[in-house]
């Protein structure tokens, strides 16, 4: 099964026909689909469905058994997932990954330091104050700026969350992976986070996983579903939330 894209506007990322085995276990088979440029995306599942996998070979973790991922139109298949981040394409774990004994303001600017110290290493001293610039506006884009002084250990579980996305934001990608945003958060951390997510997407392409099938239909322009390593169905919100088949699987609905 193919998921089209929702718009008529460029296709950011594509998979063709990948699968994904572990041994004998088969995670993903088959599956084929296009993301549209500037569209929120949302991949979602009942557990054990593939959906986290499915992300690690979106963002570069870990490459498909068999097909192919292209991004920009170019085939990125196999390569490094370090190279992911040069091209573009920035992700956000389930697990949440900062720096707890550093402030909220040095956390963002580790992320922008590292990617300076990569590209260019004899960057005049005088020019830092553009990182700090920088990182007081990633800091005011995710909600955090109150936050700038706190240790990052001291914030509340969804402002941790809110700091990684800002950290992955640093270096400016065209495509935003979050994977599970709204895990483990409180349904008032829950609206915020996906208020943040609509926010990004008026610059960035995002595509999210979740399994909150409720949240995402309300933001997302497309919805991919999985079951069973497979793509069960994909459209507009308002045609999954139609579909028969995932009102059997997903939502435990039968046909009357």
């Amino acid at each position: 099964m193919t998921a089209m894209a929702g718009q008529a506007g460029e296709i950011i990322l594509r998979t063709k026909g990948v699968g994904k085995t572990f041994g004998k276990f088969v995670a993903l088979n088959n599956i084929s689909a296009e993301f549209s440029k500037g569209a929120i995306t949302s991949i979602i599942g009942p557990n054990g469905a593939g959906k986290s996998t499915y992300f690690n070979l979106l963002c570069g973790a870990f490459p498909p058994s068999r097909g192919s991922v292209e991004f920009e139109g170019k085939d990125v298949t196999g390569l490094p997932q370090h190279r992911f981040a040069h091209m573009g394409i920035a992700k956000s774990f389930q697990i949440t990954s900062v720096f707890p004994q550093l402030t909220t303001r040095e956390n963002i600017r580790v992320g922008l330091q590292a990617l300076v110290s990569r590209y260019d290493i004899w960057r005049p001293r005088a020019r830092l104050g553009e990182l700090v610039e920088r990182a007081d506006e990633l800091l005011v884009l995710v909600g955090l700026w109150e936050s700038r002084e706190r240790a990052a250990k001291t914030l509340a579980h969804g402002e941790q969350r809110a700091l990684e996305i800002g950290m992955a934001l640093a270096s400016q990608p065209r495509l935003l992976l979050l994977d599970e945003p709204t895990a483990g958060m409180s349904p008032e951390e829950t609206r915020t986070m996906m208020d943040l997510i609509v926010k990004l997407a008026k610059e960035r392409t995002v595509i999210l996983v979740e399994h909150k099938m409720k949240l995402v239909l309300g933001i997302s322009d497309r919805i991919l579903v999985l079951h069973h390593g497979e793509l069960l169905a994909e459209g507009t919100p308002q045609e999954v939330r139609q579909n028969e088949a995932v009102k059997r699987v997903y939502l435990g609905q039968r046909e009357h």
